[in-house]
């Protein structure tokens, strides 16, 4: 294995290597990671769930939140409380 394939190697294993095609990218932060879900209104929130559908990666977004338990922002098309009920679901599943 030459050096550039062990490179490229290792950025497809990466576990964020998905982000680089986030339809997210170029939308405004405060969209994802409002300063409180709930004194905001429910249109920011809208507006991320709809890049949040269009997205080609949103499964590995969802997937990487929920298994390094991340707590805040809108990840996957969900808000933090979202992501706490589908944790609480897999450990019952598990269980």
């Amino acid at each position: 294995m030459t050096v550039h394939q062990i490179h490229q190697h290792r950025e497809l294993r990466s576990p964020l290597s998905w982000t680089a095609h986030a339809a997210c990218q170029d939308a405004d932060p405060g969209l994802f990671f409002p300063i409180t879900w709930d004194a905001r209104p429910s249109l920011p929130t809208d507006q991320a769930r709809r890049i949040c559908q269009a997205c080609p990666v949103r499964p590995a977004c969802l997937d990487w939140a929920l298994s390094t338990g991340e707590p805040d922002g809108m990840w996957g098309g969900t808000t933090p409380e979202e992501r706490r009920r589908l944790r609480a679901r897999q450990r019952r599943a598990t269980a």
